[in-house]
């Protein structure tokens, strides 16, 4: 029979980042993946000889010293990752109205940068730059800091509305559209959206920014690395099917060949919903199963993935958003019956080359209505008229970049793409989701799900527990593991690493 101490559902970056800390800390541990590559989010795939990432597009507060660096010095991962820094001068462009602004790195750049835009809104600019920092220093989680509590739940920025706080600082709708243009990076909703989450976000990005050199998977091919050196398990080609129970508790799991695993904890790195289906137990009561239900998650996407010509198209070391709408909160203004209205645009970075750049991305919204017609089709067997669908979506979405970049198909050899479908298929998130559940502002309880859940031995973690992202998963990844080690005693090992 086999046995662990933990069972780890999804090789997802939580996954693998709480296989990590237990597995250091002397838990026999078992992670448990579906597919044949690890890594959820992190997966690449390689068409043609270029590298393309699925969620993970590029990171932020790397350099030296700041929290993602100093969380990552602690899994072991600083020195062994292939990263390239952005462009200091402007690591994102926002095409706004026919008009480039660039994000500058490091508050000071930033701030400079955007006085220059707006010479008239220096006092906004300062009010705007001040709360990014405040939230981002006031929180402890976010700065390691030892703490009596283990969420966000009781700050008060998370009932203040970001679009709400932007406009405060300035009548500038041209500015206001500048402050809230990487929405994007967590499907952004104005009446919706959390203040803290706009904050930690971009003062993440604006202290510094980075791309991972050859695609995302060698962060979870090191993580793997950390998880086997420290006497962990990872066994891909192995989907869980069920939770199993004996005498109403949680002994083991039931994989799709029929094997059972059993371990003392158990920790389901997949959408919570998900997870509750797999529990046939009444320890998981109708209210608490229909509240996790019910959660609204937030968009899925369209992506194209070129392959370019060779020494065709330089490397842009920044990326590219665009919109035809006067309001950048383009999940907000989405629509199926509207042709597209916005994309982000980069460059991946190769080892091949500095110079010019091997293949691209767009990434557009996408709902999954646009596709729940296929949704029990397969990946590769959906049929001609699916086919027929993301060939029309590709052609509209690349005539809006030509926009922007003339003749971009004249340096295209050949491109792929995928739609909410695929991102469910392979990243195993609920319809496609890009980040999970939606934060609401208005009513922030109904959105928070604790890691810890209402089965004694079974925990969450992920991007649908505490924040989205690679810096919000790793947090998160901590707060899970601390149901077992205690908080502040994680804290201290990662600070002291």
């Amino acid at each position: 029979m086999n046995q662990y101490d933990i069972v780890i559902v999804g090789s997802g970056l939580g996954g693998l980042l709480c296989g990590v800390m237990l597995s250091k800390e002397g838990y026999n541990v078992c992670i448990l993946e579906k597919n044949h590559q690890l890594g959820g989010c992190l997966q690449t795939f390689v068409r043609e000889g270029c590298i393309f990432d699925t969620g993970m597009h590029y990171i932020g507060s790397y350099e030296q010293g700041q929290i993602l660096h100093r969380y990552f010095k602690y899994f072991g991962l600083n020195g062994k990752l292939n990263v390239r820094k952005l462009d200091e001068g402007g690591f994102d462009i926002i095409n706004y109205q026919g008009k480039e602004y660039k994000y500058a790195m490091g508050y000071e750049r930033f701030i400079t940068k955007m006085i220059e835009y707006f010479p008239d809104e220096r006092e906004g600019i300062i009010k705007y730059t001040d709360k990014l920092k405040e939230i981002s220093n006031n929180l402890n989680l976010y700065n390691l800091k030892e703490i009596d509590t283990y969420n966000f739940i009781e700050s008060a920025y998370i009932t203040d509305s970001a679009w709400g706080f932007i406009r405060a600082c300035t009548s500038n709708v041209t500015l206001q559209n500048i402050f809230a243009a990487l929405n994007a990076l967590y499907a952004g909703l104005p009446g919706k959206t959390p203040l803290y989450l706009h904050a930690l976000i971009n003062n993440f990005f604006i202290e510094s920014s980075w791309r991972f050199v050859d695609g995302s998977g060698q962060l979870a091919r090191l993580l793997d690395e950390s998880v086997e050196n420290a006497g962990g398990k990872v066994i891909t080609r192995s989907e869980v099917v069920k939770f199993g129970f004996e005498n109403d508790k949680l002994t083991h799991v039931v994989l799709n060949n029929g094997e059972h695993i059993y371990a003392k904890y158990f920790i389901s790195d997949i959408h919570p919903a998900r997870t509750f289906e797999m529990c046939e137990t009444n320890l998981l009561r109708k209210v608490y199963r229909n509240r996790i239900n019910s959660m609204p998650d937030t968009m899925s996407v369209f992506s194209i993935y070129c392959v370019l010509k060779e020494n065709s198209f330089p490397y842009m070391n920044y990326n590219y958003y665009f919109s035809t709408t006067e309001s950048v909160w383009l999940a907000d203004v989405y629509s199926p019956d509207k042709p597209v209205q916005g994309y982000m645009l980069f460059t991946p970075a190769s080892s091949k080359s500095g110079i010019w750049a091997d293949c691209m991305t767009i990434i557009c919204y996408m709902s999954w209505d646009e596709v729940k017609k296929w949704e029990h089709t397969t990946i590769e067997k959906r049929g001609e008229e699916y086919r027929d669908f993301k060939k029309r979506k590709a052609e509209q979405l690349l005539n809006l970049a030509e926009q922007c970049f003339p003749n971009l198909r004249s340096h295209i050899k050949s491109y792929y793409t995928s739609t909410p479908l695929t991102y469910r298929d392979y990243t195993a998130t609920r319809n496609g989701s890009l980040y999970g559940v939606m934060k609401d502002c208005n009513d922030p309880i109904s959105s928070y799900i604790p890691p810890k859940t209402k089965i004694s031995n079974l925990f969450l973690t992920g991007q649908n527990v505490n924040l989205h992202g690679i810096l919000g998963v790793t947090i998160g990844s901590l707060l899970t593991c601390a149901e077992l080690t205690g908080l502040n005693y994680l804290i201290r090992k990662i600070n002291n690493a």
